[in-house]
């Protein structure tokens, strides 16, 4: 058996090439848009890729079926409620794919989506049993799925109870390898480790923990995590006709008028100098590709980087969630600046004035916040700043820095005097033993 596992540590997705050395044939599981990953382990481990299996319809990422099909004529595999518009073998409960002695058993786990599955993988050489599953957006480690993205979340909740049932069925022994880790926003809580075992996730998953349906369903659909962002886009480009590989971008000597300019170097150099009105995400942070995905809007986009190999990289991250239609890329930045603010001079600040914006979510701000602060989390400054003052310096905090500096080039770039608190936050500005306010429930 020939099983390779791949993270995508942008997104959190996980996807996987499953085969059989002796036949010479492998699919893989819920392929990223990036295909030349399958395509060079293929290679390397000396098989053809026969097929593509999707789980389920994603709404976070574009997937590689359809690369897959159109450049190498590999035909896609997907439960039918999925609808999908684009050619397609249906796969039903209790259906299975074989690649020699390679056996994968679809097994049907509504809740995430009413087309998802999973696939319980056997080595019959060994054993007719199965040695692993493939969970998709089910189980997952220390969580499971949201079932709030495709039908209510009530409705979504009861399915995933039972499809949950069905999973613990196959035995203690059995691996389980996820289609998402932490990092990904479909999921509440889920662990940064890679696999588990039905036993484990038995023993201490919480999602596994209640044996009444109306239990979990009261506690899986109270859900306060930010949908994926494109997330209707992205799930219309994978449920449609196939989505091909797109033109490589070309170095340009400064951004076209009239795009939309993303920084995707380190912080300190955005903040030396950049472009009029580029926002700041750099792509060697962490959760590059979703933040980014929040911030964009549809349309054209010039990448500003340091070097080529981040516009690459970049590149590639922006079209995995349905960003595609990049022009270009520039190496360095212009000459607008953006001060960033330390906690020594956070202090000064606010006692001159400023307006403090705690960019975190909701939930993270319960936790503990500075007084006078108002929440308004990155992500949704996307959508309007009409009330925040024009006359007065503006200071984005989050927990360490990142998110801050997101919000304050969307606000920079808008016309304030914006600021964020880099390499610190409110983290360590509770660690300084400063105060802070910690929001209590009525009756606490």
């Amino acid at each position: 058996m020939i099983f390779t596992q791949f993270v995508d540590d942008a997104l959190g997705c996980a996807s996987y090439l499953v085969g059989d050395a002796d036949s010479g044939a492998a699919v893989v599981v819920d392929p990223a848009f990036a295909i030349e990953q399958y395509l060079e382990e293929a290679e390397r481990r000396e098989v053809r890729i026969v097929r593509t299996i999707e789980t389920h319809t994603h709404a976070d990422h574009v997937s590689g079926h359809g690369r897959f099909a159109l450049e190498h004529g590999v035909p896609v595999s997907v439960h039918p409620a999925a609808a999908a518009e684009y050619p397609h073998d249906p796969l039903e409960d209790g259906d299975e794919i074989a690649v020699g002695q390679v056996v994968l058993r679809c097994i049907h786990t509504p809740g995430h989506r009413p087309e998802h599955c999973c696939f319980a993988v056997s080595d019959r050489s060994r054993s007719p049993d199965p040695w692993l599953v493939l969970t998709g957006d089910s189980l997952f480690v220390g969580d499971a799925a949201r079932p709030d993205l495709a039908i209510a979340a009530r409705e979504g909740a009861a399915e995933l109870f039972h499809s949950l049932r069905r999973l613990v069925e196959l035995g203690d022994g059995v691996e389980v390898y996820p289609g998402h880790i932490a990092g990904s926003l479909c999921g509440k809580a889920m662990s940064s480790k890679a696999s588990t075992t039905i036993g484990f996730e038995r023993r201490f998953n919480p999602a596994l923990a209640h044996d009444d349906v109306a239990l979990f369903i009261a506690e899986s659909a109270a859900i306060s995590a930010p949908r994926p962002p494109n997330m209707e886009r992205i799930v219309e480009m994978n449920r449609g006709p196939f989505v091909g590989a797109q033109p490589e971008p070309q170095e340009l000597p400064a951004p076209p008028a009239g795009v939309q300019v993303l920084d995707v170097r380190p912080v300190e150099a955005f903040a030396g100098g950049h472009f009029k009105s580029a926002l700041s995400v750099p792509v060697r942070g962490t959760s590059f590709s979703t933040r980014a995905a929040f911030v964009l809007e549809a349309g054209a986009i010039v990448v500003s980087a340091s070097d080529e190999s981040e516009a690459t990289q970049a590149t590639r991250s922006l079209r995995s969630v349905g960003l595609l239609e990049i022009v270009g890329y520039v190496l360095g930045g212009g000459s607008e600046t953006l001060g960033l603010v330390s906690d020594d001079e956070l202090d000064g600040l606010l006692a001159d004035g400023a307006e403090l914006i705690d960019v975190r979510e909701k939930d993270e701000r319960d936790t503990g916040y500075i007084a006078g602060s108002r929440n308004i989390p990155y992500r949704l400054l996307v959508l309007g700043e009409s009330d925040l003052p024009r006359d007065a310096r503006i200071v984005t905090i989050c927990e360490t820095g990142p998110r801050a500096a997101i919000a304050a080039s969307i606000l920079a770039a808008r016309g304030f005097d914006a600021h964020p608190v880099w390499n610190g936050g409110i983290t360590s500005w509770m660690a300084a033993g400063k105060p802070t306010v910690e929001f209590r429930r009525c009756g606490s």
